[in-house]
């Protein structure tokens, strides 16, 4: 990824953010040729071509997972990268969408910008009309799909990122522990439940047990995803010190496994 800068001498229109907004068009229009062009089935890329929405899904998750990598690592240049890769992932659908006689671009973009205006009235309306969970509510009783509260959470989120959309969706209607207390009281009566389950039972009770953990971090005002990922970094970045600090790593015992640990603890710090 480049990390060279583009900012533009003082007095040059042409790298104003004003000027960009209005080549944004322009570029993206660039963009949708060059993906037509890929998709051309005589003249294209033969891997493009090949290309489905369900073999791509899996790219599209992974550009959106490094567009959120970027931004917890605060590069910028990285970050525009990425966003190009995600952007790159719509052109995509979109075309084969096209290519289907489905939808297309334009369609793409008005659509989420008729979306945006519309479940934001107290910008672009009156400011009497209801508000976005409201809006939302009424889009999907007026097209007669799912009015659940739930309704919405996608299947493909991240496990602990979908349990705590659903428990925001329902603390919406009021059906929530009124404070941190009863959701930690609920980790505890959960984990009594693996203890005392039957092995085929187990993983039934660990996913309610991991439910209950996201719903007290959720109290907590804590992100259990972010979280997570932090446990993660912290105990990549301590095993390798382990790692480093032994000639034969694997060949020791627990106890003398655990000393490194307790000293990768101390030297290699909280990151």
């Amino acid at each position: 990824m480049s990390g060279t800068s583009h900012s533009a001498p003082a007095g040059t229109e042409s790298e104003t953010p004003h000027a960009n907004r209005q080549a944004a068009p322009a570029a993206l229009a660039r963009l949708a040729g060059i993906m037509a062009r890929l998709r051309d089935p005589d003249h294209g890329c033969e891997w493009d071509v090949a290309q489905s929405f369900a073999s791509i899904a899996p790219y599209t998750i992974e550009e959106a997972y490094e567009v959120a990598d970027a931004i917890a690592r605060q590069d910028l240049p990285a970050l525009r990268d990425e966003l190009g890769d995600l952007a790159l992932q719509v052109v995509f659908h979109a075309r084969i969408a096209e290519e289907m006689g489905a939808f297309d671009l334009a369609d793409v973009l008005s659509g989420i910008g008729d979306k945006m205006e519309r479940r934001h009235p107290h910008v672009f309306g009156d400011g009497t009309t209801p508000g976005w969970e409201a809006v939302k509510a009424a889009e999907r009783a007026a097209t007669g799909t799912d009015a659940s509260a739930l309704a919405g959470v996608t299947q493909a989120l991240p496990a602990l990122l979908r349990a705590e959309k659903l428990q925001k969706r329902a603390a919406r209607t009021g059906f929530d522990w009124p404070d941190p207390a009863g959701a930690r009281a609920k980790i505890l009566e959960e984990l009594a439940e693996v203890d005392a389950a039957a092995p085929e039972d187990r993983a039934d009770e660990i996913g309610d047990l991991l439910f209950a953990v996201v719903n007290f971090a959720r109290h907590l005002n804590i992100d259990p995803e972010e979280a997570l990922r932090a446990a993660n970094r912290k105990f990549e970045t301590r095993f390798r010190a382990m790692e480093a600090m032994a000639t034969d790593f694997a060949a020791l015992d627990l106890a003398a496994k655990e000393e490194l640990w307790q000293r990768a603890k101390r030297e290699a710090g909280p990151a």
